[in-house]
């Protein structure tokens, strides 16, 4: 097993410009990354459907303060499309400042330490995570309330979905983008023509969809105080999750990589912020009521279009953009983790590619962690929703803390303007943070602010784990000139065939000495076998010493392992191999006539001694193979 451990490595090297040169040119590779549209359909699903529950959360809350309440939407939604234009001005900074992705870990790992950029990491891994459960179980929520019938099938189709989605990523980043490139269309076109329409109506065309459904709105209240308005607009910030998206996956990108990040974030800005001020300009146009049972965004489309087949539109194109909303966290998360892998966080493998640019092993965890969710919640939204946006929120004000100390570090021009632009986005997310933990706090929020540590704690013992191996290993160092040793190699044999030649003529020829070794028992029918392999040995003489080892059990990795150990201290300066040596069936079904002896053994060896171990195949398949009649250590 070979194990990199190396210097932690930068996110990007060297001072960030804010148009930093791509030089990077783009190669064959290049047809498995995204362009900018690409870029808009893979990562910023997440953002896209928040607007289906975005406004909705501000109604609910300003519900509380009567009619009267819901006269403030638009004033919080400006409020909240003034943080959205901050967080994109931001988040395109961070993308020229880093290119090589990361977002709000890459910028706390320069400019913070290294304490907080975990910090960082740990919250937008809960943030993606709890995404993927989030959106696919909203997702499957609308088509349940479509078809009641499958409300009892949830689990398993939320399953389902995420399955799919997860195929998708494994092909690649740019086939999931072509695949998702439809839905997100049809979702956005369909909410600009809800809101190109509603603008020309003087009334609702139609109240179809909230009949009969029983108000939310509080009754008798006149008032409206800041700590309610702080809550709405705490709570519909949920429709900037997604936002970071772009910024940490910047290397999924075709050169210029970030330029083109940058215009994907802006093109994702502007068409949320222009969504979200829509929807709440017709929230007050129509003087929408919020009813148990029906959301916001379907009394919308019921009053723009009608309840017709416009209205079905919106609401199939809402369901599948939230259920493949989970797409914008196995854009991001993957690449996040393998710079936390770079840095020695993580285990080295989720750093690794697949042929078709696919973080594969990111992929792959996420999903099952996400399935852990799903089978948990039991695909109810509502036992997941608390949770949500808490992580992004922390990762939001530290990327923003640290874009200030940025600026004045690197002291470029109009750097006082731009700094105090990230020190007030900083503020208001971090009071967003605040706010959205206090009041869910009691719902299951608690969970989060006890993940959070136990994650950064696992990402220390993982940093530890590897500087003790590059210390034990002495990394860095120039090591001494090798010297050669004697070398012992020992066979495990059980019996005579023509495997067992082939096994001893490389073990001869890979040291200086071969030994064989049988183990055998006590037993009177063991006895005889032994006394059977002792005749034929004397009688073949190959020239290598057969060596017994006796077992009063009939176990077979601890005797050999024993006998190891015992080479090595009557030879310390010895280096000893055992060679076991194993076939290889023609066959895939024929595994299952194996009696995995050979893994025994070698599982025994390395648990127990230091020797090497080097397990010799013969493919049977092969014309040249030996054919072997009995050969216990095979697996035959």
């Amino acid at each position: 097993m070979a194990i990199h451990v190396g210097k932690p490595t930068e996110a990007a090297q060297g001072p960030g410009q804010e148009e930093p040169p791509d030089t990077r040119a783009g190669g064959a590779g290049d047809r498995h990354k995204l362009t900018a549209l690409q870029g808009l359909a893979a990562l910023s699903l997440d953002a896209m459907a928040s607007v289906a529950y975005g406004p909705e959360s501000i109604v609910l809350v300003l519900a509380a303060a009567g009619a009267h309440g819901m006269g403030f939407t638009l004033p919080v939604t400006l409020a909240i499309a003034a943080l959205l234009a901050v967080l994109v001005a931001s988040y395109r900074q961070v993308i020229a400042a880093f290119p090589d992705g990361g977002g709000s870990y890459a910028v706390a790992k320069r400019h913070l330490g290294r304490r907080t950029s975990l910090v960082a990491a740990a919250s937008l891994i809960l943030d993606y995570v709890l995404n993927v459960a989030v959106s696919v179980t909203a997702g499957v929520a609308a088509l349940t309330s479509a078809f009641p019938g499958l409300h009892g099938e949830r689990v398993w189709i939320c399953l389902a979905v995420l399955v799919l989605v997860t195929a998708v990523n494994l092909r690649g980043v740019v086939d999931s983008a072509k695949a998702f490139l439809i839905p997100t269309a049809l979702f956005v076109g369909s909410i600009l023509a809800m809101i190109a329409v509603g603008l020309f109506r003087d009334g609702p065309a139609s109240t179809a969809s909230a009949a009969g459904h029983a108000s939310a709105l509080g009754e008798g209240a006149t008032a409206v105080g800041a700590l309610l308005l702080l809550k709405a607009f705490a709570a519909g910030c949920s429709a900037l999750t997604g936002v970071e998206a772009v910024a940490n996956a910047v290397p999924s990108f075709r050169a210029p990589a970030a330029r083109r990040a940058q215009r994907t974030e802006v093109a994702l800005g502007a068409l949320l912020g222009v969504m979200l001020i829509g929807l709440s300009v017709l929230i007050g146009r129509f003087h929408l009521q919020p009813v148990e049972g029906v959301t916001v965004l379907a009394q919308l489309a019921d009053a723009s279009f009608g309840h017709n087949a416009a209205f079905y539109v919106v609401q199939c194109a809402a369901m599948v953009l939230l259920a493949l909303a989970a797409n914008t966290s196995f854009g991001g998360l993957p690449v996040l983790m393998s710079l936390l892998a770079r840095d020695n966080h993580l285990p080295h493998f989720f750093a690794l590619k697949a042929d078709r640019q696919v973080h594969c092993h990111g992929v792959v965890w996420l999903a099952l962690v996400s399935a852990a969710l799903l089978v948990f919640s039991g695909g109810d939204t509502n036992t997941l929703v608390p949770l949500f946006a808490i992580g992004v929120f922390v990762g939001f004000t530290i990327c923003q803390v640290g874009m200030v100390r940025h600026w004045y570090g690197e002291r470029p021009r109009g750097r006082r303007a731009k700094a105090a632009l990230n020190g007030f986005g900083a503020l208001l997310t971090g009071v967003c943070a605040v706010v959205v933990t206090a009041t869910k706090f009691t719902e299951g929020a608690w969970l989060i602010v006890l993940a959070l540590p136990l994650i950064v704690l696992g990402f220390e013992k993982v940093n530890r784990a590897y500087a003790q191996i590059g210390e034990r290993l002495e990394l860095g160092r120039v090591p001494q000139p090798p010297q050669r040793a004697r070398s012992l190699v020992v066979v495990p044999v059980s019996g005579l065939s023509r495997l067992t030649c082939q096994a001893l003529t490389a073990a001869r020829s890979l040291g200086d000495e071969a030994l064989a070794v049988t183990v055998t028992h006590p037993a009177a029918e063991d006895r005889a076998a032994a006394e059977a392999l002792r005749r034929d040995w004397e009688l073949w003489n190959p020239g290598v010493d057969l060596v017994e080892v006796t077992s009063e059990t009939r176990s077979l990795g601890r005797p050999v392992s024993g006998y190891v150990r015992k080479l090595t201290q009557t030879h310390p300066d010895a280096q000893i191999t055992v060679l076991i040596p194993e076939t290889e069936p023609a066959h895939l079904w024929q595994r299952i006539l194996q009696n995995q002896r050979g893994s025994v053994v070698a599982h025994a060896v390395r648990r127990d001694t230091d020797a090497v171990i080097c397990r010799l195949r013969f493919r049977l398949g092969s014309p040249t193979a030996p054919q072997v009649p009995d050969a216990p250590f095979t697996g035959s």
